[in-house]
C-alpha cells in the first residue's frame, strides 16, 4: 500500500498531458461538437478525474468512499467504451467526405480516418478488458491498481495526437495539404510509450500484463496509416460500421 500512496498525485500528469492534447480540438470550435463528442470528451475526463481520486481515497483512510466510487466508476468506464465505440460512423463519414471535399480536410485523406477507426476499435477493447481485469483483481491491491492505471495510457493516444497535430500542421501551414499529418502522431505514440514505461518502472510494474497490454496496444497505433490504406480493413470497417 505505501508505495501507492502517491499515486494519485502521479495520476495528475496524465490527466494535463490529455487535456492539453485535446485543449484546442474539443474547445476550439466547441459550439461545433456534437452531441455525442461532449458526451465522450466528459465522461473520458471524468474517468481520468476518477483515476486521481481513487488512491487518494485508499490510502489516506477513507476506504467507503472509495467502494462506492469505483461502483460509479464502473458505470463511467462503460460509458468511455461505449460512447467511443458508437463515435465509429463519424470516422467512415469524415473518409467519405474527405474525397468529395478535398481543400476542406486538407491532409486528412479517407485512409487516415479509417486506421483511426481500427486503432479505436483496439484501444476500446483493451480498455473494456483492462477494467474488468481491475475488477476480477479487486481484491488484489497492485493488480487492481495496475490495470486501472493502465487504462490512462490505453485511451491517451486520440487526445494527444490531435495535439500534435494541431501544433504541427500550424507550424507547416505554408506546405498545405502536403503535410505529413503521421509524423506528429509518431511523436505522440513515442511519449506514450515513454510514460507507459516511466510509470511501470516507478511502481514495479514492468513485467505486468497490464503494462504489456498497454506497449502492445500503443504500438500498434504506430500501424495506423498500413492499416487504413488496407483496402480489407476499408472493406470490413463499412461492412461493421453503418452510418
Amino acid at each position: 500500500m505505501s508505495k501507492y500512496k502517491d499515486l494519485w498525485k502521479w495520476m495528475i500528469i496524465p490527466m494535463i498531458i490529455m487535456q492539453l492534447g485535446i485543449f484546442m480540438d474539443y474547445w476550439g470550435d466547441l459550439s461545433e461538437n456534437a452531441f455525442s463528442v461532449h458526451v465522450h470528451y466528459w465522461t473520458g475526463t471524468a474517468w481520468y478525474a476518477l483515476l486521481i481520486a481513487q488512491p487518494y481515497f485508499v490510502t489516506h483512510g477513507q476506504i467507503e468512499r472509495h467502494r462506492t466510487v469505483g461502483i460509479i466508476g464502473m458505470f463511467l468506464a462503460g460509458g468511455v467504451c461505449l460512447t467511443a465505440l458508437s463515435m465509429l460512423h463519424r470516422d467512415i463519414a469524415s473518409a467519405d467526405r474527405s474525397i468529395v471535399e478535398r481543400q476542406r480536410f486538407g491532409p486528412f485523406e479517407d485512409w487516415f480516418f479509417f486506421g483511426v477507426a481500427a486503432v479505436e476499435i483496439v484501444m476500446m477493447v483493451a480498455f473494456g478488458y483492462a477494467v474488468i481485469k481491475s475488477i476480477i483483481h479487486r481484491k488484489a491491491i497492485e493488480n487492481h491498481s495496475w490495470w486501472l492505471v493502465s487504462t490512462v495510457f490505453l485511451i491517451m493516444m486520440p487526445a494527444l495526437g490531435r495535439g500534435f497535430q494541431f501544433v504541427w500542421i500550424g507550424l507547416n501551414l505554408q506546405q498545405m495539404p502536403n503535410v505529413d499529418i503521421m509524423f506528429p502522431l509518431y511523436i505522440a505514440q513515442v511519449v506514450i510509450l515513454g510514460l507507459v514505461l516511466a510509470a511501470a518502472w516507478r511502481f514495479g510494474t514492468l513485467r505486468h500484463p497490464a503494462t504489456y497490454l498497454a506497449m502492445a496496444v500503443n504500438i500498434f497505433v504506430l500501424f495506423l496509416e498500413p492499416i487504413g490504406r488496407s483496402a480489407n480493413v476499408q472493406a470490413f470497417l463499412r461492412a461493421l460500421i453503418k452510418g
